[in-house]
């Protein structure tokens, strides 16, 4: 769903009137804006309708769904909230909150729903969401085109995943089953690409132009917001050397977290931090991610600079494995989990003692 969001330029915030606002609510509301999705461009469509009849009820879960609105700092007074029911609409049943409220729904999009600036003058950029390989033809690459223009019989070059210096030319292009020459930003398509392998190009990588100026690293330089439990995210702060999973456009990948000047990123803080990606792959300043650990989000960020790729030495597991280690005695404390420290077996003994930061891990530890 991560990657999925990082092609999103509106969203519907679908909320059970049986259940009002979930966690799941809150943590779709903060992806919303993670990937940019313009203000405007979100309503609400507050669905099993048919199982909460009186007025009372419904009033209170619009109400509630408009305080969480504005705790994202959406337009909570004014974004459109439509009571209507999916199974209705489906069956045929009870046409003022099935079919009309489904039409109501289109009609709202459309009025209200604003099209993105498009930035047609940049070089391309394209992040390959699914490949297929067409026997006869080539590679199709699908997703949509973030910038710039794709023509047929441009060169190209694929980036990300450790993969630079392939290439290859636009053969076709294709949009909602139709061939097009020519493609711009916003545009959901199917790029067909000659002379590439099954292994040359896989979802999170991208497409890019011959000649571009584009390095991929496994390395950045990031400022990281880290969520409050209230918001979604976790009960306990991020240390420095957590290993954690990163999205961003359409990739997804391990990383190590470096923060920079301090120990602990504290849920509802924010920091500048250092991370160091398993592959090399396309990054850019301004470019958005986040971070999710056990199937929860818990942390949002920006890439600020590319740094150069890693050295061997910073690749080498051991290294990391001492840097944890002398965390560890450091602290006085393991903030990393109980397996890790079996496998890495600190030296507690000149360690200071008491720290206070060890009662917020505890969480973790047990």
């Amino acid at each position: 769903m991560i990657t999925g969001a990082a092609q999103m330029e509106g969203a519907i915030l679908v909320v059970a009137a049986t259940d009002g606002a979930m966690p799941q609510t809150r943590e779709h509301l903060l992806l919303t804006k993670q990937v940019g999705i313009p203000k405007e461009n979100i309503c609400v469509f507050i669905n099993k309708a048919d199982e909460v009849t009186d007025k009372e009820t419904r009033e209170l879960v619009e109400m509630e769904i408009r305080e969480v609105l504005s705790q994202y700092q959406f337009d909570g007074d004014n974004i459109p909230v439509i009571f209507g029911s999916a199974l209705c609409a489906l069956e045929g049943k009870m046409p003022e909150i099935g079919e009309q409220a489904v039409k109501q729904l289109l009609d709202t999009m459309d009025e209200k729903f604003i099209i993105p600036n498009r930035n047609t003058t940049t070089e391309p950029l394209f992040p390959a969401e699914h490949v297929y390989q067409i026997k006869g033809r080539g590679t199709v690459i699908t997703g949509k085109l973030e910038r710039g223009v794709l023509k047929k019989g441009d060169k190209v070059e694929i980036l990300g995943y450790d993969k630079e210096g392939i290439k290859s030319v636009i053969t076709g292009l294709e949009s909602f089953h139709k061939t097009v020459d020519q493609a711009e930003p916003g545009d959901q398509l199917g790029v067909l690409l000659r002379g590439l392998g099954p292994k040359d190009v896989r979802r999170g990588t991208v497409l890019v132009p011959q000649g571009h100026n584009h390095k991929a690293t496994d390395k950045a330089k990031a400022q990281l917001y880290v969520l409050k439990h209230e918001e979604g995210g976790g009960k306990t702060p991020l240390a420095n050397y957590f290993s954690e999973h990163v999205f961003s456009l359409t990739w997804d990948i391990g990383a190590v977290i470096k923060i920079t000047g301090k120990d602990f990123i504290m849920p509802g803080e924010a920091a500048e931090v250092e991370l160091r990606l398993v592959n090399k792959m396309f990054i850019e300043p301004q470019q958005r991610f986040t971070i999710r650990k056990d199937q929860k989000t818990i942390g949002t960020g920006v890439f600020t600079e590319v740094l150069p790729s890693m050295t061997e030495d910073e690749k080498d597991k051991r290294v990391l494995k001492k840097a944890m280690k002398a965390e560890m005695e450091r602290l006085g404390f393991n903030p990393y989990g109980e397996m890790v420290e079996k496998r890495l077996k600190p030296d507690y003994s000149n360690a200071p003692k008491d720290n206070p930061m060890a009662k917020e891990f505890q969480g973790e530890q047990a």
